[in-house]
């Protein structure tokens, strides 16, 4: 199981990504922090050259983070072993890259156009192999609007496939009716937090789920407690209506009993809690590819492992249900689960 194929474009990908929001490096909104903290771009560089030696194929990064410096350290790392990964990248929200700041969002044909160009060029690349529009909530009529383009940018090389990042499903579903060569949708997905309706719609239209948040942004790595503390130039620091998983800089205590809640079933089999909790994902639908943010070689290697390991055995899955049912219809409910951004927070970042 160390392969799946990017739905419908027929593109192999490994079972695993790697996602890059994290190695990208600080930049911010105005004074609010929207990187993960300073990074070591050497690291980083050998994390991400660590996961292609592990079989990891797919890495997903967006031309915002870092305001251009996370698709320049990818471009860098994978350098001459390009053709050996398959690069995910995302457009939509604008930014100052000598500034390092976000600066608004730009949804038109023009953009798209000139984005994807200066995505090449960071990336040192002359394909993006899966382009995907970065704004979440942006309404139906104005995706549409760029299919056309799209089109196009695969008939002129400069991409493979596109798809569409969001966690509404009925925007998923514009993009796998009618986007020719749409074929992927990325949605939050994690034993946490289960998308029963993305997931339907990547069944219906044959499009892969890839799957942000997949370790709920360190909380099933099992290294938090509720003493633990983010610092205030960590995303995960801020107070913010659509970072679920913490708060005021803390470990969402509700979050941390769901982990609790599940470890025993996760980890039964000798995996570790992030293990188990890839393995999930894995049992959950045959079409999903978890992208769990990674820093370091060690993260690198200790996620890669579960791609030995495979999907949770079926009673392992089973008894984790159980245990999360109850929490899981609770958290279901439209009033605890906010779209990621929420539509009420339009430059939020996920």
């Amino acid at each position: 199981m160390s392969t799946r194929t990017l739905g419908r474009s027929g593109i192999e990908v490994s079972a695993l990504g790697m996602g890059c929001w994290a190695i990208a490096g600080p930049w911010s909104e105005g004074t609010t922090p929207l990187g993960w903290g300073a990074v070591d771009d050497t690291e980083s560089i050998r994390a991400v050259r660590r996961a292609l030696e592990l079989g990891v194929t797919l890495f997903d990064t967006a031309d915002t983070y870092g305001a251009g410096h996370g698709e320049r350290l990818l471009g860098q790392a994978l350098g001459r072993q390009r053709d050996e990964a398959v690069i995910a990248t995302k457009w939509g929200h604008t930014f100052d890259e000598r500034a390092r700041q976000a600066t608004g969002r730009d949804a038109t044909p023009a953009y798209l156009r000139r984005a994807v160009r200066e995505s090449l060029r960071r990336l040192g690349t002359d394909r993006i192999d899966l382009y995907q529009l970065h704004l979440a909530d942006l309404p139906v009529p104005r995706a549409q609007a760029l299919i056309g383009e799209l089109e196009e940018l695969v008939s002129d090389g400069l991409i493979r496939a596109y798809g569409w990042s969001t966690d509404r499903a009925d925007r998923a579903a514009v993009f796998g009716q009618e986007a020719p060569h749409a074929a992927a949708v990325q949605h939050a997905l994690s034993v946490l937090r289960d998308a029963p309706d993305l997931l339907a719609v990547c069944d219906k239209y044959d499009l892969a789920s890839i799957n942000r948040g997949p370790l709920g942004m360190g909380l099933l790595t099992g290294k938090y407690t509720p003493a633990s503390t983010l610092p205030r130039d960590d995303v995960r620091g801020l107070s913010s209506g659509w970072l679920e998983w913490f708060r005021s800089g803390r470990p969402a205590p509700e979050w941390l009993r769901r982990v609790e809640a599940a470890r025993a079933a996760l980890t039964a089999d000798g995996r570790t809690l992030a293990q188990g909790a890839l393995g999930w994902i894995w049992a959950r639908s045959g079409r999903t590819i978890p992208i769990p943010g990674c820093r370091t070689v060690a993260q690198v290697e200790e996620n890669a492992a579960a791609l030995a390991l495979g999907p949770l055995q079926p009673d392992h899955f089973v008894e984790v249900e159980r245990q999360l049912a109850a929490l899981r219809t609770a958290a279901l409910r439209e009033v605890d689960r906010p779209y990621w951004p929420s539509p009420m927070l339009p430059t939020a970042w996920p």
